[in-house]
């Protein structure tokens, strides 16, 4: 009988434990993937990689060190967040899927919504010999087609205005994955800035009124950010954001959505929005594994919560300094991009100013890039300087908020 009652004591232990194990869920975005077949070294190539600052050797290696790790921590659901091609080429999608079946096969979920690089993109362009060359994208239809088995196939609903979708993650928690690109307007090129379709708003509210009646938890998915990442994000880079992001924010927020995955800025951050009910949802962006800081993200979801730790690409087989290689390459890049951003802005100020604002844009989205931002003497420097160019009185860095909570790499929130 003594036997019998520790044997009983032990199954319901382990039937506890067993119970109670979370979930881990992995999180990758804007792999930007390009196909080896339409990369062969050559002048188009060269000219390719000097301009965006990506070695698709580089990427494609960095991109096999993520999914073995992802292997290796024995990972239940994937979730891609968007822009998994370079420009929507057919062949770098079918590549792609070749490289993420092997994880399917061993019984690992993949959940995928598109990003603007990824459907009929008007300029996806081979790198072959001594100029591009234009290649074959894809339509929405065929999206859904070739990622049938990555969310589609399997979808608890789906919305006609769009190519969202709703997924069950477990009997308690659904995933609620978003469209929000404007490829059907591309003309000669892809459209960076997206939305949420009225329809598909109104579509998601009634699933999350379903849920609330269920007691079912419901996560988000999409590409584009739904809350601000930084200061001004939405004056200096309103594209990176869904068009009246406040307005959907707090609508999702009241109708139940805790939080949201999403991608697109190249950014590693998580931000808070509250609505003025009181309810609070978490925009958690990852970072692109196509550029610094080479992010991706392990969740473990809980009966109550979301346990979020991130983690790095140091280096890659014959390039132990990856991290300062490319934090230098973004830093380039961030200065070509934010002069012309102030360009386009068009505000009426003095070249002195413009470029103090430049080199405080670069420094912002350096350590914003990476996450967990500290103010550092560059960037103390950068504000001063702007602070005395525009005139009165020096408010110090203290003034100058980095940052919005909560904490961006590692973190739980509470469902």
């Amino acid at each position: 009988m003594k036997r019998l009652i520790l044997l009983l004591i032990y199954l319901i232990c382990v039937v506890g434990v067993w119970a109670s194990s979370p979930l881990k869920i992995a999180v990758i975005t804007d792999t930007h993937y390009l196909s080896s077949a339409l990369s062969i070294g050559g002048p188009a190539l060269e000219a390719y990689q000097n301009a965006t600052g990506r070695n698709v050797a580089d990427l494609h290696a960095v991109f096999d060190e993520v999914l073995t790790d992802i292997e290796r921590e024995q990972t239940d659901i994937l979730l891609i967040c968007g822009d998994i091609t370079n420009h929507g080429e057919r062949r770098s999608h079918l590549d792609f899927i070749g490289k993420i079946r092997p994880l399917q096969k061993k019984g690992m979920r993949v959940f995928v919504i598109p990003g603007n690089h990824d459907i009929a993109v008007p300029d996806a362009k081979a790198y072959i010999g001594n100029a591009a060359t234009v290649t074959e994208s894809i339509t929405p239809d065929e999206f859904t087609q070739l990622y049938a088995s990555f969310g589609y196939a399997s979808a608890l609903k789906r919305d006609p205005a769009s190519l969202s979708y709703l997924a069950e993650i477990n009997e308690h928690t659904w995933l609620l994955c978003f469209d929000t690109n404007r490829y059907r307007e591309h003309t000669t090129s892809s459209i960076t800035s997206g939305r949420i379709h009225p329809e598909t708003l109104q579509w998601a509210f009634r699933i999350l009124d379903e849920a609330k009646q269920k007691g079912i938890t419901v996560l988000g998915m999409m590409h584009h950010g739904l809350v601000e990442h930084m200061p001004y994000q939405a004056v200096f880079f309103g594209d990176y954001l869904v068009d009246g992001w406040q307005d959907a924010a707090q609508q999702l927020a009241d109708r139940g959505l805790k939080v949201v995955f999403t991608g697109h800025f190249h950014s590693n951050d998580v931000s808070s929005f509250t609505s003025s009910a009181g309810n609070t949802l978490y925009d958690v962006e990852t970072a692109s594994l196509s550029q610094y800081p080479f992010a991706y993200r392990f969740v473990e979801l809980h009966q109550n919560r979301l346990s979020i730790d991130t983690r790095f690409v140091d280096s890659i087989p014959g390039k132990p300094f990856l991290q300062k290689e490319y934090k230098s390459k973004f830093e380039k890049l961030s200065r070509r991009v934010a002069a012309n951003r102030l360009k386009q802005i068009g505000f009426p100020l003095p070249q002195e100013t413009l470029d103090a604002l430049t080199e405080l844009l670069v420094k912002m989205a350096v350590v914003h890039a990476a996450g967990d931002e500290k103010t550092d003497a560059e960037i103390t420097k950068a504000v001063e300087t702007l602070q005395h160019i525009l005139g009165g009185e020096n408010a110090g860095i203290e003034s100058f908020q980095m940052d919005f909570p909560p904490a961006d790499n590692r973190l739980d929130i509470a469902l």
